[in-house]
Formats: structure tokens, sequence, C-alpha cells
């Protein structure tokens, strides 16, 4: 990925001819205290009026010149650090979209919204500064120095002895305030976190009367940032009171030094007006040098931070070979294997133990098991959203790690158990930015069980929805979600606890659909409920991560204790029923 300077480069014959026009601004600055000097050294005495409006007029020139050369290149600066920044966090957000999951666990997604936010915008802030003071105030500060030593050196000198003593506190103070900027932005990501788990939760905690509970937490960590702030505030704060200490003491000593230069003869008044006036130029360019080191701390803290998730490796790159990749309808009677695949999150305990299963394109393979067994695991793992620890993983008798990931999830209509509608019409959350014409929106709506309760709204299609869909019930979620996994007619459908919010009837209705409507489609349903499974061509039981039962329903009433146990908990009756069939027992 690219570095900042990567961005700036396309930018700086903008930002050269911006510099160009501060300095000649910052010349003509300087040059105004020089010609007051002169009119009251070797004009006024003279009593030439004429004189004196020619050189009032010059310093009004000057002054004129240098409010223009000023505003002009400032808005130039803010155009190009709007320009930069836009870019930058064009690149991150299109860097964010493509990392894996594991990488966006480690990173957290609090931390990527505040990477993309408060991150960028401090580098705003850093590229306008260095434009509008990094030529201005070095030009004054430089300039400033030589001008005085070159119309008073003893006076100069002065000066000259402060600027060592200046610049190491600049650094000292710097080098103190980045690691205190870095460790702000990550409490504002703990903030951040704070603030969307509870954006999120709303309903529970007022359901459950836990505003005071959640109150306290976000004021101890609001508590913590702001306690974080403040310190690294007052640290990079002590910059200007003491700058404002030295000079002041200079200037101090330049009033005495210049009062007894004047008395004994030595120098003129002009001359010690002059160098007042250059004092001050001087001590506002280090005030601003001193700003400009706070923004450039926290700009540099945020760089630090975009630049981590712009140069993370892509890890779910395809491994091509040559001659290696086939088509992945090729092998029909393994669309979809598991062969002896091992998993881990954490790189620990293995979340999935020596899996192996086969299905031939067009069936359906039911996964049930009990909380945490490593259901939403498998699917997350045939998507490639992870990779596996050992094994492997095949589409069409080809390893998912050797096909591109644009083809792999184009393969795939998904509904995971936690997925999101958006404020949009109920059109567009099922095109979901396909080119899908009106007619294959309301197939997958009539197939998705959804029909009939669009068709109760208000604008129908065109009705609007809420935020995660929260002016719909939980069943109709479900459905428009599910009709959106349809929408595209896809060779794989994943359904990951998609029905659980559905009546058995529903429930009955959507997978009968889907079986008549989508019959060359290859099936993953995991589910909690046993009806939604016993249907399907194969079921894999998972306990703990491992395999403890596969087969058909029948199959696995007779050997799988572990689906005994949840047909037994969720059937009831229906257990009996089934043993007296098995047994040729009418009942």
């Amino acid at each position: 990925m690219k570095k900042l300077w990567e961005y700036i480069k396309p930018y700086l014959l903008r930002m050269t001819g911006g510099f160009a026009i501060k300095f000649t601004g910052a010349i003509m600055d300087l040059l105004i205290p020089w010609m007051l000097s002169t009119i009251i050294d070797d004009v006024i005495p003279t009593g030439d009026m004429g004189r004196v409006l020619i050189w009032g007029g010059l310093m009004i020139l000057c002054a004129g010149a240098v409010y223009a050369f000023n505003v002009i290149p400032n808005r130039m600066a803010a155009h190009v650090a709007r320009d930069i920044t836009e870019e930058v966090r064009r690149d991150l957000y299109s860097k964010t979209s493509s990392l894996s999951c594991a990488q966006v666990d480690r990173l957290t997604i609090p931390s990527l919204i505040s990477r993309i936010t408060s991150d960028t915008y401090n580098i705003h802030r850093m590229l306008n500064m260095i434009q509008r003071l990094g030529v201005r105030a070095p030009i004054l500060l430089v300039g400033g120095l030589i001008v005085t030593m070159a119309m008073e050196p003893r006076l100069g000198v002065v000066l000259l002895l402060l600027m060592p003593l200046m610049g190491f506190t600049i650094w000292f103070i710097s080098k103190k305030g980045i690691p205190m900027y870095t460790e702000t932005q990550r409490r504002v990501d703990r903030l951040v976190q704070t603030v969307r788990e509870n954006v999120v939760g709303i309903r529970v905690i007022k359901a459950l009367s836990k505003e005071g509970y959640e109150r306290e937490r976000f004021d101890k960590i609001n508590g913590d940032l702001a306690h974080q702030e403040a310190k690294a505030g007052i640290t990079m704060a002590a910059t200007n009171p003491l700058m404002n200490l030295f000079l002041n003491f200079g200037l101090v000593f330049v009033i005495l030094l210049g009062a007894f230069l004047v008395n004994s003869g030595v120098t003129k008044i002009g001359r010690i007006i002059a160098f007042q006036s250059y004092f001050t130029i001087i001590l506002t360019a280090v005030i601003s040098l001193s700003r400009m080191f706070v923004i450039l701390s926290k700009g540099a803290a945020s760089a630090g931070r975009i630049a981590e998730v712009l140069d993370m490796p892509e890890d779910l790159q395809p491994e091509l070979t040559a001659g290696e990749e086939r088509d992945p309808k090729a092998a029909d009677d393994e669309f979809i294997a598991f062969d002896h695949v091992t998993f881990s999150y954490l790189g620990q305990t293995p979340n999935l133990s020596d899996l192996s299963f086969t299905i031939k394109k067009g069936e359906t393979l039911g996964i049930i098991g009990s909380t945490g067994s490593g259901k939403s695991t498998v699917v997350n793992l045939l998507m490639r959203l992870y990779d596996v620890t050992g094994g492997q993983v095949r589409i069409g008798g080809v390893d998912v790690k050797k096909i591109p990931p644009e083809k792999l999830h184009r393969m795939f209509g998904v509904v995971f158990q936690s997925d999101v509608l958006f404020a949009d019409t109920i059109q567009e959350n099922i095109a979901f930015g396909r080119p899908l014409e009106r007619g294959q929106i309301e197939e997958a709506a009539t197939e998705a069980q959804a029909k009939d309760f669009i068709l109760e709204r208000d604008g129908s299609y065109e009705s609007m929805l809420t935020i995660r869909g929260s002016n719909l019930s939980g069943g109709q979620r479900q459905r428009l979600l599910i009709a959106r996994a349809l929408a595209g007619q896809p060779p794989i459908l994943i359904l990951d606890d998609s029905s659980s919010a559905l009546d058995y009837k529903t429930d009955a209705s959507l997978r009968q659909a889907i079986r008549e409507n989508l019959s060359d489609t290859t099936s993953v349903i995991v589910a909690q409920r046993i009806s939604s499974v016993m249907q399907a061509d194969h079921i894999l039981v998972l306990e703990s991560g491992k395999e403890v039962g596969y087969g058909t329903h029948d199959q696995l009433m007779e050997s799988c204790p572990v689906y005994q146990e949840i047909a037994g908990s969720q059937l009831g009756d229906g257990i009996q029923h089934h043993k007296n069939q098995q047994k040729g027992v009418t009942v």
C-alpha cells in the first residue's frame, strides 16, 4: 500500500506554489519593521512629507500583500489537505473492507472505525498546518534572526542564545507527547467500542433497566479517555508558556540593552522599535511552531495507526498454480468437501478437529449441535473467511485457497446469524447492489415467504426500512435476508440459523420452496431446531468442534446419542412415534 508520502507526491506542484506564495508573504512581513525603522530614523528627520507618504504607502502595500499572500495559500492548503485526506480515507476504507476476519478480530471493529474517522481527521489537520505554517513560521523565525543580526548584532545575540534552549524544549516535549497521543487514540477505540455496544444493545439495556450500569461503564471509559487527553494536552500545552517565558525574558534584556545603547548614542530609537517588532514576529513564529508540533504529534500517532492497516498483508490471497484451477462445477460428486479439517481461532485449542464430509451438487447438508460446537465455523471456512489450520476445504474439487475471492464469494447466497438490513427500500435491500430485475426480486421474496407482508406495507417493495430493519419483526427481517440470499440464484446457499424467528409452518414452507425452486442449488443449513434439518440429505452433528454423527435423520436417530437427545428435547412424543414406526407398530 502507499505511504503517506506517496499520497502527497501528486500534489507537490500545488503545494510548491502555495509555499512560494507563503514565502513571498513572509518576506513582505519582515520588510515592514525595517521600513518603520527607516521612516523613524532617516525619513522623518528630513522633514520631507513627500518621502514620508511614499514610505508609508509602501508599508501599506506590503501589509496588503502580506494579507493576500496568506489568504490565497491558506485556501490552497485547505483544498490540498482535503483531497489527500479523501484519498487516504478512501484507501483505508477499501483496505478495511478487504481485511480477513482474523485481521479484523485482531484490530477490532471500533479501532478500525476510529482510524477511518478521528485518525484521518488528525492527518487532515497535520497536512493543513504544515502548509499554513510549515514555511511561514520558519521564514519569520530565521529571517527575523538574520535581519536583527544585520540591524543590531549586539541585540541579535540575545535572540541567538535563546534558540538552542527553545529548540531543546520543543524536541523534549514532542518526544513525550507522541506516545501519549498514541495511547489517547487507543482509548478512543475503547470509547467507540462501548458506544457501539450500547447503541446496538439499547433495547436489551432498557428492557433490563441497566441504563445506570451502562452509564457507569461509559463514565469510567470516558473518564479514562478524558484523563489521558488532559495528560497529553497538559504536556504539549507546556510549550507555549515556556516559549513566551523565554522570549519575554529575552525582550526585557533587549529593552534594557537597547535603552543603554540609545542613551550612549550607539544606536537609534527606530532600530529599537523595529527590534521589538521583530521580537514580536519571532515570538509569534515560535508559538506557531509549537502549535504545529502539537498537531504533528497527533498526526504522527494517527499516521502510524493508519499505516498499520494499509501495510497489512493480504493473508487470504488465492494460491493460484498454473494448470490447477478448474471449473468448480466439474466435480459434482464431491461438490463440497471437508478433508480432515482442523481450525483454531486463536491458534491454541482447536475449534474444529479432523472434520471430514462430502456433499454432491444439489444436495442439502444440515448442521446441528449445541451452542459453541463449531457450526458457524464450518460456514466461515467454506466461504474462506478464515483459513484452515490443517486439512483442506474444496468446492468442485478445487481447494478454496486456489479460487480468487471475488469468484469464490459470488458462488454463495448467505444469511448469517446476525445479518444486517440497511436504511433503504425493501427492493434495494433484496437487490443489494446487484443488477436484478423486479421479477427476480419478487420471485425471491415469494420463495422466502416474504411476499405477503411486503405487499401489506405502504409502498410495497418501495417501503423504506430503518437502520438494521428495526421497523420489522424478527421473522420479517429473517425472511427479507433469506430473499436477498435467494435473489442471485447462487450455486451454494448458506442459511446460518436464519429461521430461528420463523414459526414452524413458515419454516416448513420456506424449505419446501427451496427444494422445489432451487433443486440445483447446494444448501448448507445451520440450525438449532431439528425440524429445520431433518429433511436434509445429510446431517452433520457437532459437539465441541468434533463430528459425533453424520447421516440422514433416520440413521442418526438410530446411531447418534447426541442427535437423539436434541430430538428428544424438541420433538417429545415424536421420538416414540419414530421408534414405533421402525418396529412396524401403528399408533
